[in-house]
């Protein structure tokens, strides 16, 4: 895998090298049963086993302003070690639970959902069954998450709760799109919406269920992106094509405007078909992936893989999966 980094990109470590490095550095603070630190706020929903899910609070070994250790929207700038460190410095500690326990409630469930609407990092005690484990995931296209452990309690301190949240929360009659539509439009992080969507905090009161925090990103930008595009289909056509580019650690991302009414299309360009084929195992490489008539000036030819949608709302799930959706939102959010 490195060698193939390095003959890509001219980098010398490769992802799985960074999440070694970085896993190994955090290793004295963690080797406990008992962890204090500030939760940035963070939370975290897993999906296997679902309706019965593992669901606890993310915690770093450290006290004071963690807030950007959980907040992708300020790792602009950042680098891509110090992003896997951020990753790497939260404990997660678990428990089951099954997602209808979000309206029935519970210490845990009700301890994490007021620790979502927190405005800035929580004070907070874990008290483990036995100290976390350290796990390094070889998938190359995984992202990294720190030590965990099973959870034996959970405390918190105080801090100040959000009111936008706050009052969607204890809204029981108003539905979950509207809620989220109208935190965004408040200016409430979407993060910080997702966070909130994953532990059940939004919707009429008999039907909130935990949602595992992989859909709850793909859902609540799916739902936003499709509120905001009712409002861009009305604007004015523009007269002209517009190019805009952007890189950013080792991708480049194009945007192109057309003259033409509301249509969406999403593109990936891979130099590595293998890795395309790990991170979307559910893609058919023999149907669903292009061949580029594009050679780098040494020598690779990208693979591609794209969906889009015309002037209506799609109706099937994008090929290119949950990345399809966050394009279409940071797109029809701009727009």
């Amino acid at each position: 895998m490195c060698k193939r980094v390095q003959r890509l990109s001219g980098e010398e470590r490769c992802a799985i090298h960074v999440k070694a490095t970085t896993l190994a550095a955090h290793h004295k603070e963690f080797d406990t049963k008992q962890i204090s630190g500030s939760s940035p706020p963070g939370v975290f929903v897993g999906r296997f086993g679902y309706p019965k899910v593992f669901v606890g609070p993310m915690v770093p070994p450290v006290s004071g302003d963690t807030e950007i250790l959980d907040t992708p929207e300020w790792w602009m700038g950042k680098g891509f070690d110090e992003i896997v460190d951020f990753r790497y410095s939260l404990l997660r500690g678990y428990s089951k639970a099954n997602v209808y326990d979000a309206h029935k409630g519970g210490r845990l469930i009700e301890t994490l959902q007021d620790v979502a609407m927190m405005t800035r990092p929580v004070d907070a005690e874990l008290i483990l069954v036995r100290p976390p484990r350290k796990i390094l995931d070889l998938r190359e296209d995984s992202q990294p998450f720190g030590p965990i452990a099973p959870l034996a309690s959970f405390e918190t301190g105080n801090s100040t709760a959000d009111n936008r949240i706050q009052k969607a929360f204890y809204d029981g009659d108003l539905p979950a799109d509207d809620a989220v539509l109208q935190l965004y439009r408040n200016g409430v992080l979407v993060t910080r919406i997702q966070r909130a969507f994953s532990l059940g905090m939004f919707g009429e009161n008999k039907r909130r269920k935990l949602v595992p925090t992989r859909w709850s990103i793909t859902a609540v930008d799916s739902n936003l992106s499709l509120r905001l595009m009712a409002r861009v289909r009305e604007h004015p056509l523009i007269d002209e094509y517009r190019v805009y580019k952007y890189s950013y650690l080792d991708n480049t991302y194009v945007g192109i405007l057309t003259p033409e009414s509301w249509r969406f299309e999403w593109i990936e360009a891979w130099f590595e078909p293998d890795l395309l084929a790990t991170s979307f195992p559910d893609v058919n490489m023999a149907t669903d992936v292009e061949n580029s008539s594009y050679v780098s000036p040494d020598g690779h030819r990208p693979v591609m893989l794209g969906d889009s949608e015309g002037f209506r709302d799609r109706k099937t799930y994008a090929k290119p999966g949950g990345c399809y959706y966050s394009a279409r939102l940071a797109v029809s959010g701009a727009t």
